[in-house]
């Protein structure tokens, strides 16, 4: 059986978003986010997703994850689905909870990886949730209060992240503090999470047509983040595994 095209393929670094159907919230209080957070984390550790940053807001939320064996739509689904179901019994609702899909960026790791943690890490700091580093490093809801060595997360790989800012923990511990504090002021909502040209065009499938029709799209659409070799790779890819599959559909039809 061939293993699945980069797009969902494990051992694929994605910076995912998930927002609120209408821009309403996915948490009400704290039992909500400690739900998710439990719930994300069993999930992590059950498909061996690996997770490096997170971000979970009032109406949105911001992870840093690579994909298991089981690949990114296995672990979206289950966490999504099974939180929405919870959300609803809860609040007594109906209806959905999130906002069509959720985003997923493909992200070149030696680029990005960095900017990514802080980026991601900054939104409770940037949004006025809290006021300070202080208070960021006790914030419970970010993995940067991990970080910090604040509250644990056993299934968040803060070793993996402060292994990028030096080789002993106190020395990496304070050059990711000081990157977060230059990255701070810093405008990256663009570059690492804004829409792109892909996803405003429906997603994947939509592009995959337009492909086949011969019409361009541009490839700084940001649902790749990476260089031009990076980007050209990850596309042929894909298209080399949706050749291989057209042509075994071909073969099991005749």
């Amino acid at each position: 059986m061939p293993r699945g095209a980069r797009l969902d393929a494990p051992g694929t670094l994605h910076h995912v978003i998930i927002r609120g159907i209408e821009k309403g919230n996915i948490v009400r209080d704290d039992e909500d986010r400690s739900e998710f957070l439990r719930r994300m984390g069993e999930i992590a550790q059950g498909t061996g997703t690996s997770m490096y940053a997170f971000a979970l807001m009032t109406n949105h939320a911001h992870v840093l994850l690579k994909s298991g064996e089981q690949g990114l739509s296995t672990f979206m689904r289950r966490l999504l689905s099974g939180y929405a179901q919870y959300f609803n019994r809860r609040h007594q609702r109906v209806g959905h909870l999130f906002q069509n899909r959720y985003k997923s960026i493909i992200c070149e790791e030696d680029a990005y990886f960095d900017k990514l943690v802080a980026y991601i890490h900054l939104n409770p700091l940037w949004a006025g949730v809290v006021s300070s580093f202080e208070e960021l490093a006790v914030y419970p809801w970010s993995g940067h209060a991990a970080m910090m060595n604040k509250v644990r997360y056993k299934w968040l790989d803060c070793d993996y992240v402060l292994s990028c800012f030096g080789n002993r923990a106190g020395d990496a511990r304070q050059a990711y503090l000081e990157y977060l504090e230059e990255e701070k002021g810093v405008d990256r909502e663009k570059e690492l999470s804004g829409g792109g040209l892909l996803r405003s065009h429906g997603g994947w499938s939509k592009v995959q047509s337009m492909r086949k029709q011969g019409i361009k799209a541009l490839s700084d659409d940001r649902i790749i983040l990476g260089g031009d070799s990076f980007v050209r790779e990850v596309l042929q890819e894909v298209e080399g595994e949706e050749k291989c599959c057209c042509q075994q559909k071909s073969v099991q039809c005749r």
